[in-house]
């Protein structure tokens, strides 16, 4: 639990930075009332009284940005290894998307598709189409999640993604892999990584270049960083043969007469 004191410190950076920024925040926006839900949300936020005040301030200040509420839980900054990470949440993801489109949108949303669900896409008539029958609370394994836009003009375009696929992004270019969000908000996580894919698709026009910066920290994914090499099986060796084989740490060395090994 942060102590008053820590509070107080991250307050009055809040207030200065935002004073410093005034200029970027988006119509409308209510400092008072920002601060006051920051400061709730983060007397009860476990881990924050080890973060440094003036680097959780600059974090509330990319949902300052956005227009978006920590109390309302339209985004988060969440303590990880002693320092605080900016995500939005699926409905802050949405609510952005419907302000900022250059094409309006009428409505955007993702769902989860579990074990036993009925889900198809089909091209007809040149125009693609999916069906989405979903065992009602259905408690199942997740094996995808799909994301749809609809335009106000009647244009739709969509997304999806199998279980495997968001795990491989997941591993290769999440900026924190087995942080809390995807530990103990998997299925939000599953449907926030299919609709940032479909967003890709959406020309979203941002006010100021601060709030598409904070668009981009908040998407929890790095697409510059190298994919993790694939996991090595082990070498089934024949009794008799002699083979070099390398481990995992890349070292090389013979084996010889060796027994036969189990994959």
């Amino acid at each position: 639990m942060a102590t008053s004191q820590h509070l107080v410190a991250i307050h009055n950076n809040l207030e200065k930075l935002i004073d410093s920024k005034i200029e970027a925040m988006p119509a409308g926006f209510n400092k008072t009332r920002f601060i006051q839900n920051c400061m709730t949300v983060l007397q009860d936020t476990k881990g924050i009284e080890k973060c440094d005040a003036v680097s959780v301030a600059r974090t509330m200040l990319k949902g300052a940005f956005l227009g978006l509420d920590f109390f309302n839980k339209e985004c988060y900054a969440i303590p990880y290894g002693g320092q605080v990470q900016f995500q939005t949440d699926y409905k802050g993801e949405k609510k952005l998307v419907k302000k900022y489109s250059v094409r309006p949108v009428k409505d955007i949303y993702a769902k989860l598709v579990r074990e036993g669900d009925e889900f198809t896409e089909e091209i007809k008539d040149g125009q693609q189409t999916i069906h989405f029958k979903p065992i009602p609370f259905n408690n199942g394994p997740i094996i995808g999640a799909f994301a749809v836009v609809l335009f106000e003009d009647g244009g739709m375009m969509y997304e999806a993604m199998s279980a495997e696929e968001i795990e491989e992004v997941r591993k290769n270019y999440s900026k924190q892999a087995d942080g809390p969000a995807w530990t103990k908000s998997k299925g939000e996580m599953y449907k926030k990584t299919v609709l940032r894919r479909l967003c890709k698709h959406i020309e979203l026009d941002f006010d100021t270049i601060e709030q598409a910066r904070a668009f981009e920290d908040a998407s929890d994914f790095d697409m510059t960083k190298e994919p993790k090499p694939a996991q090595k099986s082990p070498l089934n060796i024949v009794e008799g043969e002699y083979e070099v084989i390398e481990d995992e740490s890349g070292e090389k060395g013979e084996l010889v007469q060796g027994d036969l090994l189990q994959s």
